[in-house]
């Protein structure tokens, strides 16, 4: 249990604006953003999510609606239009996570929401994830591979580079998943093909 159940906001969206760019999107996220907007990874990236560096690599992020600071996905009454599939970092906020001994820590980060009046909550349902033992062993390994493919990026030619982060966005991103099986399952597959490319090998 923790104090940070903020009953839905009810219209507060402080933490949506001026911080986009730091919301950093996963395969699952964009498979929940698909879903929710029945759109592909291209076509998001028209008006919803855009592409950064991120510690050498290329991921997605969401986009804030131009000329504004607020997340395109803010609906006119203030509240978040996706929060049945609203990315992880969303879900966790004000909570941070940590990664450990390849275990997976939360944390309350108490100065970050500004909303008063809070109340206790577990964690799993403050988060809202189905399956969440199996989302955190996901997302256990994503982390561990990003991690482990910074190191093989930092050693790789500027060409070798550009090449790890197409297939990087190709095999984890643009190529949509199919809503009719396990995502898991779906993620597993596409792991294993780039752990065979890129993890212990020579540059």
């Amino acid at each position: 249990m923790v104090k940070i159940d903020c009953h839905d906001c009810t219209g507060c969206s402080e933490c949506c604006h001026g911080l986009c760019n730091l919301i950093i999107l996963d395969p699952y996220d964009i498979y929940q953003l698909e879903t929710s907007e029945h759109q592909s990874f291209d076509e998001l990236m028209q008006d919803k999510i855009e592409l950064r560096v991120v510690e050498g690599l290329i991921l997605p992020n969401l986009k804030p609606v131009p000329g504004t600071d607020h997340c395109a996905f803010l609906n006119e009454q203030g509240m978040c239009g996706i929060h049945k599939y609203r990315p992880g970092i969303c879900r966790l906020y004000p909570l941070g996570r940590y990664y450990e001994n390849h275990r997976l820590h939360y944390i309350l980060q108490t100065e970050e929401c500004v909303r008063g009046g809070k109340t206790k909550i577990k964690i799993s349902k403050w988060l809202g994830i189905p399956r969440l033992p199996l989302y955190e062993q996901y997302i256990l390994r994503y982390h561990d591979f990003l991690k482990d493919i910074r190191e093989q990026a930092a050693q790789m030619s500027d060409e070798a580079l550009k090449k790890l982060n197409m297939d990087l966005l190709e095999t984890f991103f643009r190529s949509s998943y199919n809503k009719e099986i396990d995502f898991y399952e779906q993620f597993q597959v596409r792991m294993n093909q780039m752990e065979q490319k890129y993890i212990h090998i020579e540059n």
